[in-house]
Order: structure tokens, then sequence, then C-alpha cells
């Protein structure tokens, strides 16, 4: 659900931005409106979502909670699945709200002998949904690009994650993640990114439902759908082994932001503790949170 709204909100975006511009429409949208989109749709599944599932909506951020043992296998399949699930719903639902206006410029693309050249890459209708690399500039750049882009959200994502930052509080926390993938869509993304591998493959795999192979996009698919992967782990081992300091107490309103976690983890198990269920936790509650979490 989570990756749902932000594609949703993000993709939406893009179908005015593009639309617009390929039947030049002037104002219907902008870089920053899709860049703002995509922060606000982040926000709405953090706010949302991330009190059930704990904010797995990037499958490179659930294989890293995987490593560190903080959720299960199984559970991280789902996830996954869950994830990928999520975007193509969403890519299929804006196909469904924009399909008049999306043939509408299909058809004037064909009438200027056009659709051919335009269709399958980052300006076409289909790159509404898909990402395409962008013509002129080669793999190894773009592969650059999404790795750096990818690592620095990661890099801001763990910050958020770690109880003991006392400049990322919990209610802060949401709104620091959205602004930073609005700076990649904002200044990276004429380049091409994809910053994410359930938007990547669930979008291209709505692609592929609604054009066939020739929306398969090529060699990138493979640099959009997994250079995410390993830019995350990375960023997550560097914040691990840099900058975190195990000498730092966990702040009081992380504690009980944990506790909220824990009690649900808990219920959903069918465990009920009375510690966990304490709206005013003193210390050494809280180090019992600590240490169950």
């Amino acid at each position: 659900m989570g990756v749902f709204f932000y594609v949703f909100a993000g993709v939406g975006s893009t179908a005015s931005f593009i639309l617009s511009g390929t039947a030049q429409l002037n104002g219907l949208g902008s870089l920053f409106q899709v860049g703002t989109a995509y922060a606000f749709g982040i926000l709405f599944a953090i706010v949302v979502c991330a009190p059930t599932s704990g904010g797995h909506f990037n499958p490179a951020m659930t294989i890293a909670h995987l490593i560190f043992k903080r959720v299960t296998p199984a559970k991280a399949l789902r996830y996954i699945v869950a994830q990928v699930l999520g975007a193509y719903v969403a890519c299929l639902l804006v196909y469904v709200q924009w399909k008049d206006l999306i043939m509408e410029v299909i058809e004037i693309l064909e009438a200027a002998g056009k659709l051919d050249s335009v269709m399958f890459t980052a300006n076409g209708p289909a790159g509404i949904f898909a990402i395409y690399a962008t013509p002129g500039v080669s793999l190894g750049r773009i592969f650059l690009n999404e790795f750096v882009c990818d690592f620095l959200i990661g890099l801001v994502i763990w910050a958020c994650l770690d109880p003991t930052n006392f400049s990322a509080p919990p209610a802060a926390g949401p709104w620091i993640i959205s602004f930073a993938y609005a700076v990649v869509v904002w200044g990276y993304s004429p380049v091409t990114v994809a910053t994410n591998a359930a938007r990547d493959v669930g979008a291209r795999l709505m692609a592929l439902t609604i054009w066939g192979m020739p929306a398969s996009g090529g060699s990138y698919a493979a640099i959009a759908a997994l250079t995410n992967i390993p830019a995350t782990l990375l960023a997550v081992a560097f914040y691990e082994f840099v900058l975190a300091d195990s000498s730092r107490v966990v702040t009081p309103i992380h504690a009980d932001f944990l506790a909220g976690h824990l009690a649900h983890e808990e219920h959903s198990q069918g465990v009920i503790r009375e510690t966990s269920a304490s709206p005013n936790l003193d210390e050494k509650s809280h180090e019992q949170i600590i240490e169950r979490v």
C-alpha cells in the first residue's frame, strides 16, 4: 500500500508533465511538480503505512533489514512482492485515469510520424510509467547517476531509522526522507534515475502488460531494477561502520516510538505485554523495550 501511495502520486504527476510536453500544452506540468508529488506520495506512504509495516516501501531497505535480522526471510519476501504489486496497480490506475489523453497524444505522434521514435523513451507515453534511458546519455553515466543518488537516499533513510539520532526524531523522519527523494528527482532525473526497484519493476511490468515487449527498456532495464539494491546496502554499511556511534543513547521519544512498533509486532503474534501498552514509559521500561528490539 505504501508503494502504491507514492507511485500513484508521482506517476500521476509525471503523466501531466510528459503529455503536456508532447502535446505542447505549456503549463500543465513541470519537473518541480513531479519531484514534489513524489515527495508527498512518500510522506503519505510513511505516515499511513509505516506504523503497520515498519516502512518497507523499497526492496533494498527490506533486504537491509533482513541482513540485520530485523525481519524474517518469509516476511521479507512478502514485503517485496507487495511492493512490486503496489507499483503495478498504481500504474494501471493512472493509465486508466489518463487513458483518453494518452491515446490522444499517441494519435498526435502518429500523425506527425514520430510515434516509433518517441513512444518508448523518457519523453514518450510509455515513459510516464516505465523509466527509459535518456537519449544521448551513456549507460555508464546513467549507472553512476543511479548509484550515487540511491546511496545518498539510503544514507538519509538509515539515519532517520537510527534511534540515537537526535537530529531526526520520528515525527521529522517522513519529511526528511520525502525531501531526499524530491532533491534527487529535481536534480538528477533528467540524467535518468529510478531510485526504487519496486517502483521500476512494477511499472515496467505494467508497461509490458499494455504495450508488450517493445516496452521492456532494453539494457537499461537491469540498471534501473538492480542498482538500487547494492547502492542502498553500501549506504547502510557506511552509516553503521562510519557514522553510527554505539556510545550515543536512545532518545526517549525514539524509545516510545520503538515501543509502539514492538507492541504492534507482539500483538500480531498474539503476545501481550503490559509495558508495551503503557503510554508513559519510565527509564526501566525504556531499557526493557530497547533490549527486546
